[in-house]
């Protein structure tokens, strides 16, 4: 089965529910028992109490995982504590962890600010290292954390040859797969154990939704399954049914998203404001070749520089777009650009560079009115700057 009918077909049981195609929503807290053997779970059943999950959260849980190309999948309330449950699964006092230095921000704030609490130790690598890491592997080191493209500065990592290095010692590989959404790159299939993905972003794709998912091979989504259960884990009927219809369009939205931001992102390429542009799609682009290699598209997310820092004319440029708005979040069908800052938080590969760089997100808008809102952009920060 290919991924767009994956998508269409996953997680769907139509003649279970009078054969209505999409699975109903459960509000369920309380479960009933027919008789003392199956409430004392002498009679095995799959539904036994809300926050263990319902055949809505089962439907995404399995759509996921065939995605993925998973054992199974555990669902969060965010993309955030989908890290943070799986990295408390996995790690433990007096363990060591690998954590790439282009890492998302709250991943990172995490490990330092709670794992370090709990007699863990994070040490960060150069996301360029591959199978040099190697050298960075101890006795103790129970993982390696990933993420490719990178968060902000979108290096691209040698996916298989970490896992190969990190499963030589022992370790297990966790990746923040968000932005290859598990259809532009299979994070199984290429060595990696644990995949970790803010459904928040491509998979709900509409703005609307806070849920992460952890797709797993046996050992490791078992693991990470125990952890969430005793920790009370749970996701709202609501958000799960809404990621499970925007998970039916996927295919087709990363493909506009790509097909928008490869037609920008060379339009960037010609504008005299522009520095750089940083994006694996685009040939000349440091990881491209990596990029080519393992994935099989590019998300709607990247980044460029300007020539400029001055932050007056970068709020000129900001403050009067018409379709980019400025926010935090990204993956949906808006468009969005905003300054961000790197070097505050590199600690191994540091971030240098004269002029700002700006995070664009390209959505399903009509890449030409994008264009244009660009264009007028440049023209304000040209006139201040």
């Amino acid at each position: 089965m290919q991924d767009d009918t994956t998508l269409t077909h996953a997680g769907l049981a139509p003649f279970d529910n009078h054969g209505i195609v999409n699975p109903p929503v459960y509000h369920a807290s309380t479960v009933l028992f027919p008789d003392l053997d199956t409430l004392e779970g002498k009679v095995p059943v799959k539904v036994s109490y809300g926050r263990q999950g319902t055949p809505t959260t089962f439907a995404l849980e399995e759509a996921l995982t065939a995605l993925e190309g998973g054992f199974g999948t555990v669902l969060a309330p965010s993309g955030l504590a989908a890290v943070s449950m799986t990295l408390l699964a996995c790690a433990s006092a007096g363990d060591h962890i690998l954590v790439t230095d282009s890492v998302y921000g709250p991943t990172r704030k995490f490990c330092d600010r709670v794992l370090s609490r709990y007699g863990v130790t994070t040490e960060y690598y150069d996301p360029l290292i591959g199978g040099h890491i190697t050298g960075l592997l101890r006795s103790n080191t129970a993982l390696v954390f990933l993420e490719s493209p990178g968060s902000q500065t979108f290096e691209i990592q040698d996916v298989p040859a970490l896992a190969k290095a990190a499963h030589s010692g022992g370790a297990r590989v966790i990746m923040d797969n968000t932005w290859g959404a598990g259809y532009f790159f299979k994070a199984l299939q290429h060595g990696v154990d644990i995949a970790i993905h803010a459904g928040t972003k491509y998979i709900a794709g509409h703005a609307d939704v806070m849920l992460g998912a952890i797709v797993g091979n046996k050992a490791g989504i078992e693991q990470v399954r125990r952890f969430a259960t005793l920790n009370g884990n749970s996701v709202g009927p609501d958000d799960v049914y809404l990621a499970l219809r925007g998970l039916r369009t996927l295919g087709v939205r990363l493909q506009r998203h790509q097909d928008s931001a490869l037609k920008i992102a060379r339009w960037l390429q010609t504008r005299p404001e522009v520095q750089r542009v940083i994006y694996p799609a685009i040939e000349d682009d440091p990881g491209h070749q990596l990029w080519r290699r393992d994935f099989t598209g590019a998300a709607g997310l990247f980044a460029f520089v300007l020539n400029s820092r001055d932050r007056q004319a970068l709020a000129a440029m900001l403050e009067g777009m018409r379709y980019f708005g400025m926010g935090y979040s990204w993956g949906g069908f808006e468009s969005l650009l905003i300054p961000t800052y790197p070097e505050r938080s590199r600690t191994v590969t540091p971030w240098r560079s004269d002029g700002q760089i700006l995070r664009i997100h390209v959505g399903l808008e009509a890449p030409d009115d994008l264009l244009a809102d660009l264009s007028d952009g440049f023209n304000r920060l040209n006139a201040i700057g």
